[in-house]
């Protein structure tokens, strides 16, 4: 990538490190490889189409600012081995490579140490696959301690079996851009001692880190607010949605993993429920299963709420492979993707359909039984958000018990923990001053309540 001037470096020390990062990768020229087996096994769960999955992988590594010079499908019978592809189209790309001065390869697959060292051999520059791009990404987006910790436990984990230089944490504790060099990097030995003493020390710093967030979601149960947490594919809109709905500005933009770092937020919706509502990372097809492991601290919010709105990309052409995906890794955290009673369907990005087709799409929706009927919005534009407030509400309702009560006059101290410990949706004051209300508990206060004011009756 050529020598560094005296200016170059007196201008880069005078930068923050994102700025010196997106230097780095734009000026940094990159082939994505998509080798993709012609024959797919009963056991291949990712049926897109390989231009589909070429696509994402180049997006992919667009979020890291990486100059992708072209991006190469490479069709498959076999896989070596040694280097993945096989040997003649190994010598084509390396070709290739020489001629357009490329810096970097981005293999759209999981590579072995002994594949990516021979390929790193064989194409003269520096290789990385996806699970390598997928944690730079992290790297570059986690904010809080959590997500900065798990993502360098995460990457020393994938790094121990991999003795290249390719990643630079030991030296500077940071996430991102160690595939690219930099302080250090012609220094770095991957002792595997050292990983191992970090990693136990990460997880001791983790373990701080969560019992702290476990008394945060301790507060928040006390009080007595459902928790809505937005999952859905890397860039369908969550984030837009979660401005939409609440006025925030959370970043939001056209990238894959533009959110890494759970954010939650107390809301009103318009018929009188108070929610807490809460962002999550994106997920993706074949997110290595050390990942889904190392990010579930990460997504707890979404196991813990009592709604999840699945946000989908209608407009996209893999949304339906997309959805699967999700639904997969519900599955995996424990969470049934098909209980209508918690998981709300949002189809999201309606505005990009085109006029019959967002018709058709009202339709299907509407064919499917209320308990589980999607939802069809546009988060930018703020279409159909009347509509799945509406299906928020109901499923709230469903889920928590609504009492009607009369407190008497000047009993403020059972108005005040009704307050705390419900919520109130209707309160009539008659002309002596008794007051008449309506008030819906969680489940777990129910019987407090019950204890509390035993003349209560339970609405069906």
């Amino acid at each position: 990538m050529g020598a560094r001037s005296d200016a170059d470096e007196a201008r880069t020390a005078t930068k923050p490190l994102d700025a010196i990062e997106r230097e780095i990768a734009a000026n940094t020229r990159a082939y994505v490889v998509g080798p993709y087996q012609q024959r797919r096994g009963a056991g291949d769960a990712n049926q897109r189409s390989f231009a589909a999955r070429l696509d994402e992988a180049v997006g992919l590594a667009a979020a890291i600012d990486l100059t992708v010079v072209e991006p190469i499908q490479v069709m498959l019978t076999a896989l070596r081995p040694a280097t993945y592809l096989g040997k003649g189209k190994v010598e084509e790309i390396a070709e290739r490579i020489k001629l357009e001065e490329i810096g970097l390869v981005v293999m759209d697959c999981a590579l072995s140490p002994v594949q990516q060292r021979n390929l790193e051999k064989a194409f003269g520059c520096k290789v990385i696959d996806r699970t390598g791009l997928i944690l730079e990404i992290f790297g570059r987006r986690a904010r809080t301690k959590e997500g900065a910790l798990q993502v360098e436990l995460a990457h020393l984990n994938y790094q121990k079996s991999r003795l290249v230089r390719s990643w630079t944490h030991l030296e500077r504790q940071r996430g991102g851009f160690g595939f690219l060099g930099g302080p250090g990097e012609t220094q770095i030995e991957a002792d595997r001692r050292i990983i191992q003493e970090r990693m136990t020390k990460i997880e001791r710093d983790l373990e701080a880190v969560k019992r702290t967030r476990g008394l945060h979601r301790a507060s928040r149960k006390r009080v007595p607010y459902p928790v809505v947490a937005l999952v859905g594919y890397t860039n369908a809109g969550k984030s837009t949605l979660f401005n939409r709905l609440t006025s925030a500005e959370v970043l939001a933009q056209d990238m894959l993993f533009a959110t890494l770092d759970p954010t939650a937020r107390a809301l009103k919706l318009p018929h009188g429920a108070r929610i807490m509502l809460s962002d999550t990372v994106g997920f993706i097809s074949d997110l290595p299963t050390q990942l889904v492991a190392a990010f579930r601290a990460t997504l707890e919010d979404a196991i813990e709420a009592d709604v999840l709105l699945h946000v989908r990309d209608v407009a996209h052409e893999d949304t339906t492979a997309q959805a699967a995906d999700v639904q997969a890794i519900l599955r995996d955290l424990g969470i049934d993707p098909d209980d209508g009673q918690r998981v709300v369907e949002v189809w999201n990005k309606s505005d990009l359909l085109a006029p019959e087709e967002r018709e058709r799409q009202l339709g299907l929706a509407g064919l499917k039984p209320e308990v589980s009927r999607p939802v069809l919005v546009s988060a930018l534009t703020g279409d159909g958000i009347g509509r799945l407030t509406d299906a928020i509400e109901s499923r709230i309702a469903r889920s928590r018990p609504i009492y009607r009560l009369a407190l008497p006059p000047g009993d403020g101290q059972s108005l005040a923990w009704l307050h705390a410990n419900g919520e109130i949706l209707e309160r009539r004051d008659a002309e002596d001053g008794t007051l008449d209300l309506t008030v819906r508990l969680p489940p777990e206060r129910e019987g407090a309540f019950g204890a509390r004011f035993p003349e209560a009756q339970r609405e069906i």
